[in-house]
């Protein structure tokens, strides 16, 4: 047995049960480095006792953090039997829209965790050309689409697919507040308008009790509202009803989901490190990034069906980690970066940087064993095997470049598993910020650029009013500035010039070489 070998039987957990492993082997650390960790490993089984005791863990808040145990009860609750209720009476046609005529598709808007679970789910589960398989052969399930930013372009792709009068509009906001939420709401709601059917005939919404959603669409009269529980963060939220609704309306068992995901937190609830594949994760990316997330993190499924894993752990991971400040109010500036792809497409687009270039990176595997089918390209040689040889190729290349390297196998791709591998993230994670001491349960930064957001606005209303008391005029970003009284903002005022230049039939603009910028004109 060679050296590797013996370490892969060391740091390799297994749960035999469900066909979940994952290996460390190819991780840079040692027996040391895990005992140093001995009181960290404590503080963070504390932590965790601590959520799931019901503790308030979002100090900032003053919020408990409930995901991992309100998962356990879900599956048997009332909240549960409701939306399932719900789901078969919007498709037997016992619930229908404006016109009478059952729906056919079902617009999911809301951003970040309201709408990255939900696509992964079903980008996972059903795969990428669900849409366009027939009502039979979706047994009367719905066709899925997603409005998650505030780009008319997005709101146009969406309205040439999606028949009006046979859509339900799935809004999820569990503040009620965000803004790309509400502007999509606001343009479905003028669409309808023109139309002259009646919204709230096709509308249903997931939103905390009380929040301005709820009151929109309850004051509306919306065919059905379901509150979504304050201690449970949006990207932490897949497990809960955000999850739920979409999925089940879709036809995927999330009760199946459920089940995977709590047989992850259970296996992560082992008190001994060694034994618990969470506290080893996240050890590893504390070893890794010297406690400080020096190492980018990469995510590399070899699934086509696993394509956008690596987008929803960019938000959990990221949104929870990236912080300025730790719980004791000291400034750390902590967090882990998150890229990938999906082997082996990754050969062709990143990992020549991997295998050459600079080593500042951690990279995990993850591979499915069953393949979607016994395709035979010769030989005996299967489509499959040339993807467990890319992998293994590649696996071997990093390591003898002694680059890092975690591997998983799970069996195949199903909501079982598919919940044993976001609740294994977000257990790690959560151990993670319990070693760094930071709340992973907030996120200020997003309230910055927000509120900064709402400034841009501001200034926008100001060079509005200028542009329309100015009769006739011909000026550059610097005059308009100047007469708005934003002498400290003439790039702002120029970008949004250049916007108004594209949108507004009234505001032109041309470059003036000898003033080496643009002007703009009536």
């Amino acid at each position: 047995m060679n050296a590797f070998e013996k370490r892969s039987v060391r740091y390799t957990l297994n749960c035999p049960e469900t066909d979940f492993s994952i290996n460390f082997a190819g991780m840079k650390f040692t027996e040391k480095n895990l005992a140093d960790m001995a009181p960290l490993f404590k503080k963070a089984a504390k932590g965790i006792a601590d959520i799931e005791s019901g503790k308030i863990k979002n100090p900032d808040e003053k919020r408990k953090v409930t995901h991992f145990t309100d998962r356990i009860a879900y599956a048997e609750s009332k909240l549960f039997q409701e939306v399932e209720n719900f789901a078969s009476d919007i498709r037997n046609g016992k619930i229908t829209g404006a016109t009478g005529k059952k729906f056919d598709a079902v617009v999911i808007n809301g951003i970040g965790g309201s709408a990255l679970g939900p696509q992964l789910m079903q980008f996972a589960i059903n795969g990428p050309y669900y849409n366009e398989w027939s009502v039979k052969e979706r047994n009367g399930n719905l066709r899925i689409y997603f409005l998650d930013n505030t780009d008319a372009a997005g709101f146009v792709d969406m309205c040439k697919v999606c028949a009006p009068e046979t859509t339900l509009h799935l809004c999820i906001s569990k503040s009620g507040g965000t803004q790309e939420t509400k502007n999509n709401l606001i343009a479905t709601e003028n669409l309808y308008a023109s139309l002259k059917l009646d919204f709230s005939k096709h509308a249903c919404a997931i939103t905390m009790k009380d929040s301005s959603l709820d009151q929109i669409a309850r004051s509306g009269k919306w065919l059905k509202v379901f509150e979504m529980a304050e201690s449970i963060g949006g990207r932490t939220s897949e497990t809960s009803i955000v999850g739920h609704l979409p999925a089940v309306l879709c036809g995927i068992d999330f009760k199946s989901f459920l089940k995977g995901a709590c047989a992850m937190d259970e296996w992560t609830r082992s008190a001994k490190a060694l034994e618990n594949p969470a506290v080893m994760l996240a050890a590893m990316w504390y070893i890794a990034g010297k406690g400080k997330g020096n190492r980018n993190m990469v995510i590399v499924p070899y699934s086509d069906r696993l394509v956008l894993l690596s987008r929803y752990l960019q938000q959990l991971v990221m949104e929870s980690l990236g912080k300025e400040f730790d719980l004791d109010g000291k400034k750390v500036h902590q967090g882990l970066n998150v890229f990938g792809n999906k082997g082996g497409t990754d050969a062709h687009a990143f990992i020549q940087q991997l295998n050459d270039g600079r080593d500042d990176f951690f990279a995990t595997f993850i591979e499915v064993l069953k393949d979607a089918d016994q395709l035979n390209l010769g030989d005996m040689m299967f489509m499959g095997d040339y993807l467990h040889g890319f992998m293994e190729g590649l696996t071997l290349a990093l390591r003898g470049k002694k680059r890092q390297i975690i591997s998983i196998k799970i069996s195949e791709i199903n909501t079982f598993n598919l919940g044993m591998l976001i609740a294994l993230y977000e257990r790690a994670v959560a151990v993670y910020a319990e070693f760094i001491n930071i709340n992973a349960f907030h996120q200020p930064g997003v309230q910055a650029y927000k509120l900064a957001a709402k400034g841009v606005l501001a200034m926008r209303e100001k060079v509005l009013a200028v542009l329309a008391e100015s009769g006739k005029y011909e000026l550059t970003a610097a005059e308009i500035a100047e007469k708005a009284g934003l002498e400290d903002n003439v790039v702002e005022v120029g970008n949004l010039m250049d916007k108004f230049a594209f949108n507004c039939p009234k505001v032109n603009r041309k470059y003036a070489k000898n003033k080496k910028c643009f002007v703009y004109f009536n």
